[in-house]
């Protein structure tokens, strides 16, 4: 019986120890300012983090050293194993399920530490990896490119935990690193073929509709607005988006609509209703409905949460 209890207690003894551990192993800054989470960095050897529908208010970067799982992003799902660098925007939902023996590294980082708009001739990963409704929002990678990714955020870590001279430049620059290296894989692994692209075919049908979006997204929100600018039947272009994007075309209209509402209530000072009005819509109150349909939160929230005016600071 002494044998049973001691061995129970060895047992809960190694799972606090195993908690306290991963504690430590969480690298976490605040800002003094407003009290929230500027820049944080964990490990995680499960997938509780991720167990449930994400939404947070700052960039998400995890890198997925072993294990598998099956990724839920915006209105997609998509199946992971080892070797992957995922990336995640403000307020784009995600999350992880179906997991087994998963293992790797999370970076969260708020826009109010590091502006991606701000610093795009830097870096040009807005639209490449993050905001771009088009490809997977995340990339392959091998060995050598993986330990690379490790390394770099361990040398992260160890600032963070130091409290050391310039410790916020320093950590910009490891993460314009982080950033411009993953941007360049993802631009290897998703090359431009657009010169390439033969009249008639279905890579051509869809880069004319991605064309269409891009420019029409703000006077056009039906699927059959589009259908009938590029001449084809609303249901073909439907099957050929799914097929290609593993989305709707309401799916992918939606996600351009929000990214562009995202980018300008973050970035300028202008009124909920001027901000509808230029998106197409007439009503402020549907525009707010429809933002926080596809958000969890109003545009007023999300202002005062992921930023507000900075283009204008």
């Amino acid at each position: 019986m002494i044998k049973k209890y001691k061995s129970r207690f060895l047992l809960l003894l190694n799972n606090s120890l195993d908690f306290f551990m991963k504690e430590i192993d969480t690298s976490t800054l605040i800002d003094p300012q407003n009290g929230n989470l500027a820049f944080k960095i964990f490990s995680f050897s499960d997938g509780n983090h991720f167990d449930h529908i994400q939404r947070l208010n700052y960039h998400s970067i995890i890198v997925i050293q072993n294990g598998m799982a099956k990724l839920k992003a915006d209105f997609s799902e998509y199946f992971l194993e080892q070797n992957c660098l995922l990336y995640f925007s403000p307020f784009q939902p995600f999350m992880l399920s179906d997991v087994q023996d998963l293992e790797g590294i999370c970076l969260n980082f708020h826009s109010d530490f590091f502006c991606i708009y701000k610093h795009h001739q830097e870096i040009a990963c807005n639209g490449i990896l993050f905001n771009n409704i088009y490809q997977k929002p995340f990339i392959i990678l091998n060995d050598e490119e993986l330990k690379g990714f490790v390394d770099l955020i361990d040398l992260m870590r160890k600032e963070v935990q130091s409290d050391s001279l310039a410790q916020h430049e320093l950590l910009i620059s490891y993460l314009k690193i982080l950033l411009i290296s993953a941007t360049r894989i993802k631009l290897s692994q998703y090359p431009d073929n657009e010169t390439e692209v033969q009249p008639g075919s279905e890579h051509y049908v869809i880069q004319n509709f991605k064309d269409a979006i891009e420019k029409h997204f703000k006077t056009m929100h039906s699927p059959s607005e589009y259908a009938n600018l590029l001449n084809i039947p609303v249901n073909t272009l439907a099957k050929i988006s799914k097929s290609h994007f593993n989305k709707t075309l309401t799916d992918l209209i939606t996600e351009r609509i929000v990214i562009e509402a995202k980018r300008e209530l973050y970035l300028t000072s202008k009124a909920v209703k001027q901000i509808a009005s230029e998106l197409g819509f007439n009503d402020e109150y549907y525009f707010s409905r429809f933002f926080k349909n596809n958000t969890e939160v109003s545009p007023k929230q999300f202002r005062e949460s992921a930023g507000f005016a900075r283009a204008e600071n």
